[in-house]
């Protein structure tokens, strides 16, 4: 038997310290910046896509190839280890697991649940745009997917909000504005999911700690509902179409709850996030086959004709999390630069010289740095993935406790996402509505550039968040041990990186 000998390129590659580039810090920065710029340029253009961006990640670590002056070997390998952080993979799988449970929730018919518990209360005007505020909320709490929520509310929810007398714009931001609500605070939200993730906290603690800003936007936001949204003309509705649709929602739906509280119930409860939606997945099947909402082929099933040969719930909630797992191992990788360079120092540094020993100013400029780059992206994971390491640098330097760095984070970008005309659920749910028209001719459409006034709970979340950086209303400080403090401890002058390496369980 012939002996095999290992060579240099097949022996395991030391860790790389740091990276040379060329024009210093900016060079370093390159990928993660023709990132941004591609974002924007696509989003601009009406191109942007998961897929897109995936491609624009790949374009830019290509790019900051020919601008490393370190050896290309070391900017590989560099990438590499990025793609190695925890933050990535464990963002990843959680994303499967919580897509799962999502489109098993679907395939029992929650949506058309609450549509029918919509229907059947006789509200009318303010009142049903209020109460369809309050059942998108719930069910993207439940779903964890706000845009999911946009597409569901917008083909069943508006058509029969327009037609019991509810203004169509209000109507259309308060879709939007459960979208937000739950994006923002389920366990199983995407975005929930990385803001903890990206900043070591676990996702138990930081929904029960950022539940008082989601509940304080909440409030008045189905106030204002119910004051300003009734007034719609209902003349040129069709009750016959009208009652064909409220007839194809099932009650049974409802019944769905039940998996939804358990998950929630057990990730509040301190359980691992991957347990409790086990859990809520299995307690979900025979709730769908007794209910008679859906069959087990419906969850999974072997089709040789199919181009993925299987199908069912199970392989969507896989599916549809695939190009964003890409990415964020690709923006984790290019943000990882940033540190192997030295871009994240100076950056800091130029901060801190702002900042000085201000905590308030700290929070001000991670509020800043988000709001900046929700603007400009139109995804609100991958903008929140990019902002993500400068949010827990600064977080870090100051003690700021993880659960709130990721309270600042996930806040303002479930906020923005959902408000600008340009956003990618603001153009979802308008393409959707205008789809139904064809469903239902007497239908009108709200532009985006109508709606984002109105997205109350968008506006008072930011709002909200920025008072509280200026007030320092929730603000909690972190211990040696990771314990939230009220008092700010004695600030290190090494690198957060450096004397700080614990980490929480990150779901």
């Amino acid at each position: 038997m012939a002996e095999t000998t290992t060579t240099p390129q097949q022996a395991e590659q030391p860790p790389v310290a740091s990276l040379s580039f060329r024009f210093g810090a900016f060079g370093a920065a390159v990928p993660l910046v023709f990132f941004v710029i591609w974002a924007i340029t696509t989003s601009v253009m009406g191109l942007s896509s998961e897929i897109g961006l995936v491609m624009g990640a790949l374009f830019g670590i290509i790019l900051g190839l020919f601008f490393c002056a370190s050896r290309w070997s070391d900017y590989a390998n560099g990438l590499f280890e990025g793609m190695t952080q925890p933050v990535g993979v464990v963002a990843i799988v959680a994303w499967f697991f919580a897509g799962m449970f999502a489109q098993v929730l679907q395939v029992g018919g929650l949506v058309e649940g609450l549509v029918w518990l919509g229907g059947v209360s006789d509200v009318t005007g303010g009142l049903f745009v209020a109460m369809t505020f309050i059942l998108a909320g719930i069910f993207s709490t439940a779903v964890g997917t706000g845009y999911g929520t946009t597409v569901a509310f917008c083909t069943l929810m508006y058509p029969a909000g327009v037609a019991v007398g509810s203004d169509p714009t209000m109507l259309f931001a308060a879709i939007l504005s459960g979208a937000i609500f739950g994006d923002n605070l389920a366990p199983v939200s995407d975005t929930t999911i990385v803001s903890a993730t990206t900043q070591g906290a676990d996702v138990p603690g930081v929904v029960r700690s950022r539940f008082k800003y989601s509940i304080g936007a909440a409030i008045p936001t189905a106030i204002l509902f119910a004051v300003f949204g009734g007034g719609g003309d209902v003349s040129f509705a069709d009750p016959a179409a009208l009652e064909a649709m409220m007839s194809s929602t099932e009650p049974m739906g409802l019944l769905m709850l039940a998996p939804f509280a358990l998950v929630l119930v057990l990730a509040l409860s301190g359980q691992h996030l991957l347990t409790s939606l086990t859990w809520g997945i299995i307690a979900s099947v025979p709730v769908i086959l007794l209910s008679g909402t859906g069959a087990l082929s419906d969850l999974i099933a072997f089709d040789p004709n199919a181009d993925t040969v299987m199908t069912g719930a199970l392989v969507q909630g896989v599916k549809g999390y695939v190009n964003m797992a890409i990415l964020i191992l690709l923006i984790v990788a290019a943000a990882y630069l940033l540190k192997l360079g030295g871009t994240m120092e100076v950056i800091t540094g130029k901060l801190v010289g702002w900042i000085k020993d201000s905590v308030r100013k700290a929070e001000l400029a991670i509020w800043g740095i988000v709001a900046l780059l929700n603007t400009a992206i139109t995804i609100n994971t991958a903008a929140e993935i990019a902002a993500a390491p400068f949010v827990r640098e600064l977080g870090e330097r100051y003690r700021i406790h993880r659960y709130r760095r990721a309270n600042m984070l996930d806040a303002v970008t479930s906020a923005l996402g959902y408000i600008f005309p340009w956003g990618a659920p603001v153009l979802l749910g308008w393409s959707t509505i205008q789809l139904m028209q064809d469903t239902y001719s007497w239908l009108p459409s709200v532009a985006p550039t109508e709606v984002f006034p109105f997205v109350f709970q968008g506006w008072l979340l930011v709002v909200i968040m920025l008072v509280s950086a200026i007030t320092g209303w929730g603000r909690r400080y972190e211990g040696p041990n990771g314990e939230e403090l009220k008092q700010q401890p004695k600030l290190s002058t090494a690198s957060p990186y450096q004397d700080d390496k614990r980490e929480a369980d990150p779901v």
